[in-house]
């Protein structure tokens, strides 16, 4: 048992987490469920690392987080007419941790998001990184990726702005509408 309290101290600790939003967290069965087999696979042996599709989340174990997430999320429709009339002007890059709970918690409303606006995935790359915020690639490093998630917005072959870990806004499709409707934003951990 204290194994496990420790794994989930350096998970919480490892991915920057600083604000929990318990209306979307897992039931604490689940949550527990989750860790056990976490523990019992090695913390980093089940993780993805590298480039990955969407489809990759939706199977076991991410399944057992991802999809209930996915699932349980209805974003604001105000917001969503926002992104769905400027998003498809963007190109996204996407690293996150599948260890990590602000990813846990945030991934899967970015894609039901970008499911709903129809968003073309060929403009999606995601990147799962390592438990030091790695990837074989070092894309990490050429992004400057502190924290994941790290959502990042291209327009026109440059950086156009970030989302950074969790919402500065009330919710992510508010972050996301402002950032793709070109109002100031600053993500989480901007100066």
């Amino acid at each position: 048992m204290t194994r496990l309290y420790i794994l989930l101290a350096l998970i919480t600790i490892s991915c920057g987490n600083k604000v929990n939003d318990p209306s979307v967290e897992m039931d604490m069965a689940m949550e527990d469920e989750w860790l056990e087999k976490e523990e019992a696979l090695g913390t980093q042996n089940d993780d993805l690392l590298g480039k990955f599709v969407k489809e990759d989340l939706q199977k076991k174990p991410y399944s057992t987080w991802y999809n209930p997430r996915y699932e349980k999320f209805n974003p604001d429709s105000e917001e969503m007419t926002i992104i769905a009339n400027n998003i498809h002007d963007y190109k996204l890059k996407v690293l996150m941790g599948t260890w990590c709970g602000d990813s846990k918690r945030e991934i899967p409303k970015l894609l039901k998001i970008l499911d709903e606006v129809d968003f073309n995935s060929d403009n999606l790359e995601l990147i799962a990184v390592d438990h030091n915020k790695q990837t074989p690639s070092k894309i990490e490093e050429e992004l400057d990726v502190q924290m994941v998630p790290t959502i990042i917005f291209f327009k026109n072959g440059k950086e156009w702005n970030r989302f950074v870990e969790y919402a500065r806004a009330e919710s992510i499709e508010e972050d996301i509408a402002r950032i793709v409707s070109g109002e100031e934003y600053k993500n989480s951990y901007a100066d």
